[in-house]
């Protein structure tokens, strides 16, 4: 009598660490390339084309290096991404780009200078299934240098998108 019990509990034991094993793998998740809205009066300056490419690229590392996340190539959704004018502000379409892709969530960032004194940062991590937004950040930050948009990055990163929620 007792043989049948413990032999359920183990399988139940078993099959419970498997299925957390399983909740414990990484999301896929499909990152566009981070989009500068350029608002204010000056052109946008080589300096910032590169800050862009370097928030993006900072961005998929952050998100490998927690463990939670594994970003796939977008490549077989390229033509169709690049048809986007703006894949932050499109009405879904980043979401329906990543079901296509193949990822579990989308990501988007975006950059707003207002001026050279005043930016933006923001981060928009979606459900590619439900379109649901499930956690996301913004940052202001004071000053158009390296240093300042990598600072912003990292506060963003650590203290919105990133923090575990309670």
């Amino acid at each position: 009598m007792k043989k049948p019990l413990i032999l359920a509990l183990m399988a139940a034991h078993a099959f419970g660490a498997a299925a957390g094993a399983r909740a414990d793998e990484p999301k896929t998740a499909a990152v566009f390339d981070t989009v500068f809205v350029n608002s204010s009066p000056q052109e946008t300056s080589p300096e910032e084309a590169a800050r862009i490419q370097r928030m993006t690229a900072a961005l998929k590392l952050a998100l490998e290096k927690t463990g939670q996340y594994r970003v796939i190539d977008l490549a077989p959704v390229a033509s169709q991404i690049d048809a986007v004018k703006d894949i932050h502000d499109c009405n879904g379409c980043e979401v329906e780009l990543a079901k296509k892709a193949g990822a579990q969530l989308a990501i988007v960032a975006w950059t707003q200078k207002v001026s050279n004194l005043i930016l933006n940062l923001n981060i928009r991590i979606e459900d590619a299934a439900t379109g649901e937004t499930l956690k996301g950040g913004s940052v202001d930050i004071r000053g158009n240098t390296d240093e300042t948009w990598d600072r912003g990055l990292k506060y963003l990163l650590e203290r919105r998108v990133l923090k575990e929620q309670p």
